[in-house]
């Protein structure tokens, strides 16, 4: 299964030829979504359990400004422990590792929580197995994490520096990398530096889910956010869409619309991920200084397995009688002109929405998002439970399989488990056993990172 370069939608306006019971008197617009933004990772967080509190809070501004911004943020310091039991009494053994996508300001004490939830039959938990094995813990949020990745990478390096700084003498080299596009982020800062000349002293560089070579949400979705975003919303909450046309969300997504009227090449649409990989390539793609391990985990599988989501299958047919519809399905196999929606509302039109050579992405091995889930949810939409969730991150996107990240030649059902040596940009990598949650912290990949680690 391979994507190609022309890979494209087409909206036509026209009205659908069979009944559809849209019509309704002049005046009026539907009630439709619910307030606030779609598609946004969530973050398990454990409600039941006491959130550990930082040992230092550090405010942070960026390195540099991208676009005419530079960008804050946060670190939350959480010491790791001597082997006695006592707390470090400054950083020894660090790890920086950063907040990934989603809309807003970082909760640092929720990506506590989320990255320490309990795994496993006896309830072992991530965070406190690396405290406990003398790893300083050094969570990077952002004041905004939809902004630009090199805008956010900038505050990662501020908190690179400040981490050396005050590493106690004699200290181990740091680990860097993040979760999500936190993965991307801190690629992005570890390379910059290595490009200016800048000594990052890291040792090892960690990516968890992160969409190395882009992540996937069906255009049709996006076009729908937009779509009925423009029904009126007192809320005053962020729009559905604001995610999806947010700099972070044009600069990681392989498949980006920016709205639901136009037509076009989605892999090239936004110009912001194209300027985007044209940097991550002039400061040198990847950081490479002599002696630095890449390693990263997928939340996808690595043995070809895929999801349940089926091409071209119908999701759901939602209706307010008299105002609105919309009839969704998965995102079709390839071909040319292949429905993924309709969609018509009183006072905004019809729109069906076609696709050309882009694959069944939804059902590709990779770590997953309820996208679909949260659309209906929004809508009041009924819908079956398999079809809540499709990929997000595909697993050879995650293990940053060396393919190009615009034409998307490769085969999303690759044999990832016996791959060739050099495939990969990753020096190791550990795909999960199951197409779990992006970013969720599973038996398979947290016993991994704790022996790539710890060991």
């Amino acid at each position: 299964m391979t994507l190609r370069s022309e890979a494209r939608v087409d909206v036509s306006l026209e009205a659908w030829t069979e009944s559809e019971g849209t019509e309704a008197p002049a005046g009026g617009t539907p009630d439709t979504l619910a307030p606030g933004v779609l598609f946004a990772p969530p973050l398990r967080a454990d409600t039941a359990r006491r959130v550990n509190r930082p040992n230092a809070v550090w405010d942070l501004t960026g390195a540099w400004e991208h676009e005419g911004e530079t960008a804050t943020g946060t670190a939350a310091v959480h010491y790791g422990l001597d082997p006695d039991g006592t707390p470090h009494e400054g950083l020894v053994n660090p790890m920086v590792f950063a907040d990934g996508f989603n809309y807003g300001e970082s909760n640092l004490d929720d990506l506590y929580a989320h990255l320490d939830a309990p795994y496993g039959p006896d309830g072992r938990r991530l965070l406190s197995q690396l405290r406990a094995a003398g790893v300083d813990i050094v969570l990077l949020g952002f004041t905004e994490r939809h902004t630009y990745i090199q805008a956010n990478a900038g505050v990662a390096v501020s908190a690179v520096r400040r981490v050396i700084d005050e590493r106690q003498p004699g200290g181990s080299p740091l680990i860097v990398g993040g979760v999500s596009m936190g993965g991307l982020i801190t690629r992005y800062a570890l390379a910059r530096m290595e490009n200016e000349g800048e000594e990052h002293e890291t040792g090892t560089y960690l990516s968890f889910d992160s969409p190395h070579n882009g992540a996937w949400i069906p255009v049709a979705l996006q076009q729908l956010a937009y779509f009925f975003e423009s029904v009126p919303d007192p809320s005053g909450k962020p729009k559905q869409a604001e995610l999806i046309r947010s700099p972070a969300a044009q600069q990681l997504l392989w498949a980006w619309v920016e709205n639901a009227r136009d037509s076009g090449a989605v892999a090239t649409w936004s110009p912001l991920r194209r300027d985007f990989l044209q940097d991550l390539k002039d400061v040198g793609w990847f950081p490479s200084k002599p002696g630095l391990r890449r390693i990263g985990v997928a939340n996808g599988t690595g043995d070809t397995t895929g999801g349940p989501l089926l091409p071209g299958e119908q999701v759901f047919d939602w209706s307010k009688p008299r105002l609105a519809r919309a009839v969704l399905r998965t995102q079709p196999a390839f071909g040319q002109m292949q429905e993924a929606v309709r969609m018509s509302a009183v006072l905004l039109g019809y729109r069906t929405s076609r696709t050309s050579e882009i694959p069944p992405l939804d059902g590709a091995p990779g770590g997953t998002l309820a996208s679909y889930g949260m659309l209906a949810d929004a809508l009041g939409a009924t819908i079956d439970d398999r079809h809540r969730s499709g990929c997000f991150v595909p697993s050879v996107s995650a293990v940053a399989l060396k393919y190009d990240p615009v034409t998307w030649d490769v085969d999303l059902n690759a044999d990832l488990n016996g791959l060739p040596a050099g495939r990969s940009d990753l020096d190791a990598f550990c795909c999960d056993s199951t197409n779990s949650e992006h970013s969720a912290v599973t038996e398979t990949l947290a016993e991994w990172i704790l022996a790539e680690l710890t060991d």
